[in-house]
């Protein structure tokens, strides 16, 4: 049986447009799915109404205990809950969710090295039970996941999105037929970050080496595809990379964005 697990990113929650239109494209989806977001602009912004400035290091949020506590607002509240009651309104029986709800990502504290990124979570090969997800998904809800998990010690973790999905579909891959989706604001993976009509269709193990040899993907891309290409090695079908606004295509024969596969 097939599976898609897709990501959104912050550009389509941060549009209610793209938002509303991408899950209504997702609702449409025959089979079984599941996806994985996490809060776009509007965490940063509601925690500046509360003087909580956000603090960055390479892109990645410093989560301390404040943030924390609006990320959990945010996150799993807000935004979660607004995706669930747009898909439930076009007939998807969506149930949002955080990994500490059925114990179904466990995750461990990052642990302190140069820098101290506070409540943030990590995942290794045995946090997704796979057992209780696939009771959800045999029973034909949706499980709409956001970006937190916990420890098992009753403390909730920031967690990245991207790693949840791939570790979601690495983990599911065994039950189910497995496709991971990277949706974002680019048609895909580009040989000219400028250039839209630069697509590149499909990309093997071989050919991304030569890729990154030549220096055609740009580097803000390589930590997705090293992921793509480990949750591919770890059984997954296939990875696409792709913009949100051609997820419709899964349900005809044209394909869409970047495929990647063995």
């Amino acid at each position: 049986m097939k599976l898609y697990v897709i990501k959104i990113g912050g550009n389509v929650i941060d549009n209610s447009e793209n938002l509303h239109r991408f899950l209504k494209d997702f609702a449409a989806l025959k089979g079984l799915k599941i996806l994985v977001h996490g809060g776009g602009k509007v965490a940063t912004q509601i925690s500046s109404s509360l003087g909580i400035e956000a603090q960055l290091v390479d892109g990645r949020r410093i989560t301390d205990i404040e943030t924390l506590r609006v990320v959990t607002m945010v996150y799993a509240g807000l935004i979660n809950k607004n995706m669930v009651a747009q898909l439930q309104r076009y007939h998807n029986n969506a149930i949002g969710l955080t990994g500490a709800d059925g114990d179904f990502i466990r995750a461990k504290k990052r642990p302190v090295k140069t820098i101290d990124y506070g409540f943030v979570g990590d995942l290794d090969a045995d946090s997704i039970s796979a057992e209780n997800i696939c009771k959800l998904l045999d029973a034909s809800f949706t499980p709409v996941f956001c970006a937190l998990t916990h420890d098992g010690e009753g403390q909730l973790l920031n967690t990245n999105a991207d790693t949840i999905a791939s570790a979601l579909a690495v983990a599911l891959a065994k039950t189910y037929e497995t496709t991971l989706i990277y949706c974002f604001e680019k048609k895909g993976v580009l040989q000219d970050i400028n250039d839209e009509d630069s697509l590149i269709r499909d990309i093997n193990p071989e050919r991304y080496e030569q890729l990154k040899l030549e220096k055609i993907v740009s580097e803000g891309m390589l930590p997705k595809l090293d992921n793509a290409f480990a949750a591919i090695k770890s059984g997954v079908k296939e990875v696409i990379i792709g913009q949100a606004d051609e997820l419709h295509y899964l349900n005809t024969e044209n394909s869409f964005g970047t495929s990647l596969r063995k």
